[in-house]
């Protein structure tokens, strides 16, 4: 018979209750959990805060202002400002060179979301309609949340954990600052609530987001008219030849008609307040009336955006 315990010789603790145990929800058990997190607490943020669509902003999260790349370049045209070998530092000067050249992206992306606030900030609305959103970062991003912050609107910042780069701007409101860890999460908020897209000269991760996009839009998977922007013929023709597919047949020539090329602020949010006036500020069915919500579009009765 095994020797049973003398009781005041244990301790005993209370096991952590399971939503307060870190070990299960930060472990591969609990990973459920977390993605789920990933939806339920943006989605009760947006409620509280009356965030009832955005416009999503696109674009390089390297590139700067017009001032700041000027004095870049400045340093290095004083005398004695460089002191690297010639090939390094004809590199770098290449590189400060085009950063001037690109930081008039920065300032339109700047112009065109202050523009686009003071416009939706006009509209008679107990939500906030058309909320310029972006990933949360430098460059671009920063860009357009400085915009609609100078105009006096809310402004999203949907930011992801990353090993390097990218923390959160300081234009972002911030009650509308998050963090995602899954990127598949926070691609459906960008999503989710956009009835625009604009896409500012970028790399992979503004691509990724591009294509994204016109594929729900062109495969009906968004219950939901999105107008898409791709601002700045010049670098997105160099980039890309999207009539090429059209043309081998790999898209229908209708497809071609998803997206709209503009190249000035003023031009782009022409088309973005014709797009967003025909299909998201008609009057809709009294039904939808009743209770307003996030993502509500025109012509659906539960006034919500549906999968499909």
């Amino acid at each position: 018979m095994s020797d049973i315990p003398n009781p005041s010789d244990l301790t005993s603790e209370r096991s952590p209750l399971a939503y307060e145990n870190k070990r299960f929800l930060n472990g591969p058990d609990g990973r459920a959990l977390r993605i789920l997190s990933e939806y339920m607490e943006p989605l009760a943020r947006f409620r509280r805060e009356r965030v009832q669509d955005t416009v999503v902003f696109f674009g390089s999260a390297r590139f700067i202002s017009s001032s700041a790349a000027s004095e870049g370049l400045n340093i290095l045209h004083k005398p004695g400002g460089a002191k690297l070998a010639p090939p390094a530092e004809q590199e770098k000067l290449k590189r400060a060179e085009a950063a001037v050249d690109m930081a008039r992206y920065y300032e339109d992306a700047r112009r065109l979301a202050r523009m686009l606030t003071e416009w939706s900030l006009q509209l008679r609305s107990k939500r906030h309609r058309f909320v310029v959103t972006t990933g949360g970062g430098p460059g671009i991003m920063e860009a357009a949340n400085l915009g609609a912050r100078e105009a006096g609107g809310k402004t999203i910042g949907l930011n992801i954990s990353l090993p390097f780069e990218q923390v959160p701007n300081p234009y972002i409101s911030p009650e509308l600052n998050f963090e995602f860890h899954y990127f598949f999460m926070r691609k459906l908020w960008f999503a989710y609530l956009a009835k625009a897209l604009v896409v500012f000269p970028g790399g992979f991760g503004t691509l990724d987001e591009l294509f994204e996009i016109l594929t729900l839009a062109q495969t009906e998977k968004l219950a939901k008219k999105i107008a898409v922007l791709i601002y700045g013929q010049s670098y997105w023709k160099k980039v890309l030849n999207l009539e090429a597919l059209a043309d081998a047949g790999a898209i229908s020539p209708d497809d071609i008609h998803l997206f709209h090329y503009v190249d000035t602020p003023e031009e782009g949010l022409e088309i973005l307040k014709d797009h967003l006036m025909k299909y998201h500020l008609a009057a809709p069915p009294f039904s939808a009336r009743k209770v307003p919500e996030i993502a509500r579009t025109r012509g659906l009765g539960n006034g919500m955006d549906q999968p499909r």
